[in-house]
């Protein structure tokens, strides 16, 4: 029986966890630098208006999008594994007389105190 198989894809496996964990910090930080930017515009920009408020709601909402964001990780991308199969058959055990009666060594260790 001939099992034929194609190898795994390298793409069907997911992200390396140190790859993920520095994705998500890189886009945790950018969030917040955003969000540094709109809470310093938000006191600078001169005359106060429409723009002030949405500066101030940028500054409130981004944390929690920023949190929300680092933790979902990359769980929602659904990844499918490739499940291993035999690829090869194990060679059958050689028939062998031997086995059926093996040889026994016995190791007899006496003492020569005589010395």
């Amino acid at each position: 029986m001939k099992h034929t198989r194609t190898a795994p894809s390298v793409t069907s496996l997911p992200q390396a966890p140190n790859d993920e964990a520095s994705h998500r910090v890189r886009r945790y930080a950018l969030t917040m630098g955003i969000r540094t930017v709109c809470f310093v515009l938000m006191v600078l920009v001169q005359p106060y208006g429409w723009w002030t408020w949405a500066f101030g709601v940028g500054a409130a909402i981004l944390p929690y999008i920023a949190v929300v964001f680092a933790n979902a990780g990359s769980d929602s991308n659904e990844v499918l594994a490739e499940s291993p199969e035999l690829q090869l058959e194990a060679p059958a055990a050689p028939v062998d007389d031997a086995a059926e009666h093996p040889t026994v060594v016995t190791i007899d260790e006496k003492r020569d105190d005589a010395r």
